[in-house]
Protein backbone atom coordinates (compact mmCIF):
# COMPACT_ATOMS: atom_id res chain seq x y z
CA UNK A 1 0.00 0.00 0.00
CA UNK A 2 1.10 3.21 -0.86
CA UNK A 3 1.14 6.33 1.19
CA UNK A 4 -0.52 9.53 -0.52
CA UNK A 5 2.73 11.18 -1.23
CA UNK A 6 3.96 8.20 -2.86
CA UNK A 7 0.60 7.66 -5.26
CA UNK A 8 0.67 11.25 -6.10
CA UNK A 9 4.70 11.20 -7.42
CA UNK A 10 4.15 8.04 -8.82
CA UNK A 11 1.19 9.53 -10.80
CA UNK A 12 3.11 12.31 -11.61
CA UNK A 13 6.23 10.51 -13.23
CA UNK A 14 3.21 8.65 -15.44
CA UNK A 15 1.81 11.22 -16.32
CA UNK A 16 4.91 13.34 -17.53
CA UNK A 17 6.30 9.83 -19.42
CA UNK A 18 3.05 10.16 -21.38
CA UNK A 19 3.26 13.53 -21.93
CA UNK A 20 6.83 13.94 -23.00
CA UNK A 21 8.40 10.77 -22.77
CA UNK A 22 11.27 11.88 -20.12
CA UNK A 23 10.98 11.65 -16.35
CA UNK A 24 9.99 14.76 -14.74
CA UNK A 25 13.56 16.48 -12.44
CA UNK A 26 13.60 16.44 -9.16
CA UNK A 27 13.21 19.91 -8.82
CA UNK A 28 9.80 19.50 -10.84
CA UNK A 29 8.83 16.41 -8.41
CA UNK A 30 9.62 18.79 -5.37
CA UNK A 31 7.37 21.46 -6.57
CA UNK A 32 4.41 19.37 -8.16
CA UNK A 33 4.50 17.79 -4.40
CA UNK A 34 4.91 20.74 -2.50
CA UNK A 35 8.24 19.33 -0.75
CA UNK A 36 10.74 21.62 1.12
CA UNK A 37 13.50 19.71 -0.34
CA UNK A 38 14.85 17.04 -3.12
CA UNK A 39 15.82 14.72 -0.21
CA UNK A 40 12.32 14.01 0.02
CA UNK A 41 11.75 12.92 -3.49
CA UNK A 42 14.63 10.53 -2.66
CA UNK A 43 13.23 9.15 -0.44
CA UNK A 44 9.98 8.44 -2.14
CA UNK A 45 11.52 7.25 -5.29
CA UNK A 46 13.44 4.50 -2.72
CA UNK A 47 10.42 3.69 -1.29
CA UNK A 48 8.52 3.27 -5.26
CA UNK A 49 11.59 1.15 -6.32
CA UNK A 50 11.61 -0.96 -2.96
CA UNK A 51 7.89 -1.94 -3.61
CA UNK A 52 8.25 -2.54 -7.41
CA UNK A 53 6.44 0.32 -8.92
CA UNK A 54 8.92 2.22 -10.89
CA UNK A 55 13.34 1.35 -11.30
CA UNK A 56 15.95 3.74 -12.07
CA UNK A 57 17.36 2.84 -15.08
CA UNK A 58 21.32 2.08 -14.72
CA UNK A 59 23.74 4.75 -15.51
CA UNK A 60 21.11 7.30 -16.45
CA UNK A 61 21.28 9.98 -13.74
CA UNK A 62 17.79 10.46 -12.60
CA UNK A 63 16.07 8.28 -15.76
CA UNK A 64 13.10 6.44 -14.36
CA UNK A 65 10.88 4.05 -15.64
CA UNK A 66 6.93 3.10 -14.07
CA UNK A 67 7.01 -0.85 -13.84
CA UNK A 68 3.15 -0.68 -12.91
CA UNK A 69 0.42 1.77 -11.48
CA UNK A 70 -1.80 0.93 -8.51
CA UNK A 71 -4.12 -1.77 -9.21
CA UNK A 72 -7.23 0.49 -8.16
CA UNK A 73 -5.72 2.65 -11.31
CA UNK A 74 -4.05 0.79 -13.70
CA UNK A 75 -2.82 -2.96 -13.05
CA UNK A 76 0.59 -3.88 -15.02
CA UNK A 77 0.57 -0.53 -17.05
CA UNK A 78 4.01 0.78 -18.58
CA UNK A 79 4.58 4.30 -18.91
CA UNK A 80 4.26 5.21 -22.47
CA UNK A 81 7.24 7.23 -24.27
CA UNK A 82 6.88 10.21 -26.22
CA UNK A 83 8.56 13.28 -26.57
CA UNK A 84 8.23 17.38 -28.30
CA UNK A 85 10.69 19.95 -30.94
CA UNK A 86 10.96 20.86 -35.17
CA UNK A 87 13.38 20.76 -38.17
CA UNK A 88 16.39 21.95 -40.36
CA UNK A 89 15.99 23.64 -43.62
CA UNK A 90 16.19 21.16 -46.84
CA UNK A 91 14.96 18.75 -47.94
CA UNK A 92 14.20 15.80 -45.76
CA UNK A 93 13.08 13.14 -48.14
CA UNK A 94 9.96 12.00 -47.87
CA UNK A 95 8.31 9.53 -44.60
CA UNK A 96 7.35 6.78 -45.58
CA UNK A 97 5.15 3.53 -43.24
CA UNK A 98 6.74 0.22 -44.09
CA UNK A 99 6.29 -3.14 -42.25
CA UNK A 100 8.79 -3.30 -38.81
CA UNK A 101 8.43 -5.44 -36.29
CA UNK A 102 8.23 -3.06 -33.47
CA UNK A 103 7.34 -5.81 -30.98
CA UNK A 104 7.92 -9.32 -31.14
CA UNK A 105 6.04 -12.20 -29.03
CA UNK A 106 6.78 -14.89 -31.44
CA UNK A 107 3.55 -13.97 -33.56
CA UNK A 108 2.67 -12.40 -36.97
CA UNK A 109 -0.11 -10.16 -35.01
CA UNK A 110 2.44 -8.34 -33.48
CA UNK A 111 4.05 -6.43 -36.12
CA UNK A 112 3.02 -3.14 -37.25
CA UNK A 113 3.92 -0.85 -39.55
CA UNK A 114 6.17 1.70 -38.50
CA UNK A 115 7.20 4.66 -40.06
CA UNK A 116 10.69 5.88 -41.60
CA UNK A 117 12.52 8.95 -41.10
CA UNK A 118 15.31 10.58 -41.84
CA UNK A 119 18.71 10.97 -39.73
CA UNK A 120 19.88 14.18 -40.42
CA UNK A 121 23.47 13.56 -38.50
CA UNK A 122 24.33 14.71 -34.99
CA UNK A 123 22.93 17.70 -32.33
CA UNK A 124 24.86 19.07 -29.57
CA UNK A 125 23.91 18.27 -26.03
CA UNK A 126 26.80 20.10 -24.24
CA UNK A 127 29.86 21.62 -26.39
CA UNK A 128 29.16 23.43 -29.82
CA UNK A 129 29.49 21.25 -32.53
CA UNK A 130 29.04 21.79 -36.31
CA UNK A 131 25.44 22.45 -38.38
CA UNK A 132 23.01 19.48 -38.65
CA UNK A 133 25.01 17.39 -41.37
CA UNK A 134 22.51 16.30 -44.57
CA UNK A 135 20.56 12.61 -44.53
CA UNK A 136 23.26 10.04 -43.39
CA UNK A 137 20.30 6.96 -43.16
CA UNK A 138 17.43 6.31 -42.43
CA UNK A 139 15.58 4.67 -39.29
CA UNK A 140 12.02 3.35 -38.39
CA UNK A 141 10.21 5.30 -34.92
CA UNK A 142 6.70 3.69 -34.01
CA UNK A 143 3.82 5.60 -35.77
CA UNK A 144 2.39 6.57 -32.58
CA UNK A 145 5.45 9.31 -32.12
CA UNK A 146 4.82 11.02 -35.80
CA UNK A 147 1.83 12.84 -35.28
CA UNK A 148 1.35 15.69 -38.02
CA UNK A 149 3.88 17.26 -39.76
CA UNK A 150 7.20 16.28 -40.68
CA UNK A 151 9.54 14.65 -38.83
CA UNK A 152 13.32 13.79 -38.72
CA UNK A 153 16.03 12.08 -36.17
CA UNK A 154 19.32 13.39 -34.71
CA UNK A 155 22.21 11.68 -33.13
CA UNK A 156 22.89 13.26 -29.80
CA UNK A 157 26.44 14.57 -28.50
CA UNK A 158 27.01 15.23 -24.88
CA UNK A 159 25.93 15.40 -21.90
CA UNK A 160 23.85 18.95 -21.11
CA UNK A 161 20.34 17.69 -21.20
CA UNK A 162 20.91 14.46 -19.02
CA UNK A 163 18.25 16.25 -16.15
CA UNK A 164 15.59 16.21 -19.03
CA UNK A 165 16.70 12.26 -19.76
CA UNK A 166 18.23 13.30 -22.85
CA UNK A 167 22.12 11.41 -22.92
CA UNK A 168 25.40 10.82 -24.78
CA UNK A 169 24.50 8.32 -28.22
CA UNK A 170 20.43 8.88 -27.51
CA UNK A 171 18.46 9.36 -31.00
CA UNK A 172 16.18 11.98 -30.51
CA UNK A 173 13.15 12.78 -32.82
CA UNK A 174 11.99 15.99 -33.60
CA UNK A 175 9.07 17.63 -35.85
CA UNK A 176 9.51 20.33 -38.32
CA UNK A 177 9.05 24.14 -36.54
CA UNK A 178 9.97 27.49 -36.46
CA UNK A 179 8.67 28.54 -33.54
CA UNK A 180 8.58 27.66 -29.76
CA UNK A 181 6.96 27.63 -27.03
CA UNK A 182 8.84 28.50 -23.37
CA UNK A 183 9.91 25.21 -21.85
CA UNK A 184 9.86 23.45 -25.07
CA UNK A 185 12.90 21.53 -25.43
CA UNK A 186 14.03 22.97 -29.31
CA UNK A 187 16.93 22.06 -32.35
CA UNK A 188 18.39 25.94 -32.06
CA UNK A 189 20.13 26.73 -34.79
CA UNK A 190 22.86 29.58 -33.55
CA UNK A 191 24.43 32.34 -35.97
CA UNK A 192 23.75 30.06 -38.94
CA UNK A 193 26.48 27.94 -37.77
CA UNK A 194 25.71 26.20 -34.15
CA UNK A 195 22.99 23.46 -34.26
CA UNK A 196 22.48 22.58 -30.08
CA UNK A 197 19.41 21.11 -28.17
CA UNK A 198 18.54 22.94 -25.33
CA UNK A 199 15.65 24.06 -23.49
CA UNK A 200 13.62 27.67 -24.95
CA UNK A 201 13.08 30.23 -22.85
CA UNK A 202 12.57 33.99 -23.14
CA UNK A 203 14.64 36.61 -21.12
CA UNK A 204 12.85 40.28 -22.12
CA UNK A 205 13.62 40.56 -25.78
CA UNK A 206 16.01 37.89 -26.08
CA UNK A 207 16.25 34.29 -26.48
CA UNK A 208 17.51 32.13 -23.43
CA UNK A 209 19.19 28.42 -24.75
CA UNK A 210 18.46 26.53 -21.14
CA UNK A 211 20.64 23.49 -20.25
CA UNK A 212 18.97 20.59 -18.26
CA UNK A 213 22.49 20.07 -16.46
CA UNK A 214 24.32 22.44 -13.60
CA UNK A 215 27.47 22.05 -15.17
CA UNK A 216 26.22 24.20 -18.40
CA UNK A 217 25.25 28.02 -17.87
CA UNK A 218 22.04 29.05 -19.93
CA UNK A 219 23.14 30.59 -22.76
CA UNK A 220 21.38 34.08 -23.50
CA UNK A 221 21.33 35.44 -27.60
CA UNK A 222 19.69 38.02 -29.31
CA UNK A 223 16.54 37.12 -30.99
CA UNK A 224 18.08 37.21 -34.48
CA UNK A 225 20.79 34.93 -33.71
CA UNK A 226 18.97 31.88 -32.76
CA UNK A 227 16.55 30.41 -35.13
CA UNK A 228 14.02 27.17 -33.87
CA UNK A 229 14.70 24.30 -36.12
CA UNK A 230 11.97 22.32 -34.68
CA UNK A 231 10.67 20.48 -31.44
CA UNK A 232 11.25 17.57 -29.16
CA UNK A 233 8.74 14.59 -30.08
CA UNK A 234 10.33 11.76 -29.15
CA UNK A 235 13.48 9.47 -28.14
CA UNK A 236 14.86 5.93 -29.08
CA UNK A 237 17.77 4.66 -26.74
CA UNK A 238 19.30 1.33 -27.43
CA UNK A 239 20.86 -0.51 -24.37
Amino acid sequence: MLTRKQHELLLFIHERLKESGIPPSFDEMKEALDLASKSGIHRLITALEERGFIRRLPNRARALEVLRLPDSIAPGLNAARKFSPSVIQGSLGRQTREPARLQSAGNDDDAVVAISIPVMGRIAAGVPIDAIQHKTHSISVPPDMIVGGEHYALEVKGDSMIEAGIFDGDTVIIRNANSATPGEIIVALVDEEEATLKRFRRKGASIALEAANPAYETRIFGPDRVKVQGKLVGLIRRY
